[in-house]
């Protein structure tokens, strides 16, 4: 990266440290949430998955709401506003911890509070990118859309450590706690930055980009299944095989997304998204078909980085096809980067809970690589498009003791 290219990054510094910020909140949850409600609670899987999934599920359907805001109100208040609801995320956790006598109403709490994180999500993730794209130009929203993904994924493999060693000294009231006062430590960070204006161009109708981007947007939901299983149900793998270290899963995963992003990222570009995007899913494919079978957590972790590889690369190469012509240009920059993987990942882990609860009741009968697998489908038309253009036993599984790490 040369001079000229860090300095047209630098605006956007402050947005991309609040984004890593804001979502550590939900990395923190990763690794816990499972045990949480397969142990603590007693759920069995499918629970698991609709919890897990609930929070994807709110991010999708309060997406058009947090474009309005941004468009109305501005990208600022968006964002302060998807802290607010990070938080207050927290405070639910802490009222789901009061019912455990009641583990069936603990369930329903808990899922509130993962409805109002989704919605936090949605309205951060649109706020960062609207502000950001205001920041740097439209002629620069690749870039915006980049760093803001790099910061996501980054909290995502800091957070799963930092909640795993959290659960181990506080249990779960040690997860809502951090919930209530990281957003409200992002959101110190928020006000003292100066707003920008909402944007005057006339946005073009949630349909009307629907129908320019569904075909690639159906790509990128179907490689977005990995991710959806990973979050859902690696802790549950780890805890049926007696393994530790669940959380090196997501700091692997989110390295291996950020490296591909920073190294690789100029491919789609160069090379066509679609044939990127084709190679990557397939990468992708093969990591969860080692997660799937694997004997050993050594070859778990093997393919959490190919999976991570391959979907950070896949989503360029889905986004640069969905933003191939004109027409679609000027409003898919919002939509295409977010909206479809919360598509998927809102019901993948129910999806993917299906078989692990009706046949040996073991994580092993999960294989999202078949769904990873469809996303190839999606891209033939693609392809000729672009070339005409603790002690408790939760603890043990997590590789922690009351002490620390095991």
């Amino acid at each position: 990266m040369n001079i000229t290219a860090i300095g047209r990054s630098l605006p956007l510094l402050p947005i991309t440290v609040v984004v890593f910020i804001g979502f550590l909140t939900m990395g923190i949850a990763l690794p816990i949430l499972p045990l949480h409600v397969h142990h603590t609670l007693g759920m069995g899987e499918t629970v698991v998955g609709v919890v897990a999934g609930s929070q994807f599920a709110a991010a999708l359907l309060s997406r058009v709401k947090a474009g309005i805001q941004c468009d109305v109100h501005g990208a600022k208040r968006s964002t302060e506003i998807g802290l607010l609801a990070a938080a207050l995320s927290g405070v639910i956790y802490f009222v789901s911890l009061l019912l455990l006598h009641a583990p069936a109403a603990s369930v329903v709490v808990l899922i509130v509070g993962r409805l109002l994180i989704g919605c936090a999500e949605s309205f951060i993730v649109t706020g960062a990118l609207t502000w950001g794209v205001a920041l740097v130009g439209p002629q620069n929203a690749g870039k915006a859309i980049a760093w803001v993904g790099i910061a996501m994924y980054a909290a995502y493999a800091v957070g799963a450590p930092l909640g795993v060693s959290l659960y181990a000294h506080y249990d779960f009231a040690g997860i809502a706690g951090a919930t209530v006062l990281i957003p409200l430590a992002a959101l110190a960070c928020v006000m003292p930055l100066a707003s920008v204006a909402p944007p005057t161009v006339r946005r073009a109708p949630f349909y009307k980009v629907i129908g320019a981007v569904w075909l690639p947007g159906l790509g990128l939901a179907l490689c977005s299944v990995g991710f959806g299983a990973i979050t859902a149900f690696i802790a549950l793998l780890y805890s049926n095989k007696g393994w530790g270290g669940t959380s090196l899963i997501f700091t692997i995963f989110g390295a291996a997304f950020i490296g591909a992003r920073i190294f690789f990222s100029h491919l789609p570009d160069k090379i066509g998204g679609a044939k990127v995007a084709l190679v990557c899913v397939l990468i992708e494919a093969a990591g969860q078909f080692l997660i799937w079978q694997a004997p050993s957590p050594e070859v778990a972790y093997l393919g959490a980085a190919l999976t991570g590889f391959g979907y950070s690369l896949a989503f360029p190469g889905f986004g640069v096809e969905a933003c191939g012509s004109p027409r679609r240009k000027a409003a898919a920059w919002r939509w295409a980067p977010t909206s479809p993987s919360s598509t998927s990942l809102s019901d993948s882990p129910a999806r993917c809970s299906a078989p692990s609860a009706t046949a040996s009741r073991s994580p092993r009968s999960i294989s999202p690589a078949a769904w990873s697998c469809s996303a190839p489908r999606s891209l033939r038309p693609l392809s000729s498009r672009h070339d005409q253009r603790l002690l408790r036993p939760e603890l043990v599984d997590l590789g922690v003791t009351k002490t620390g790490y095991a």
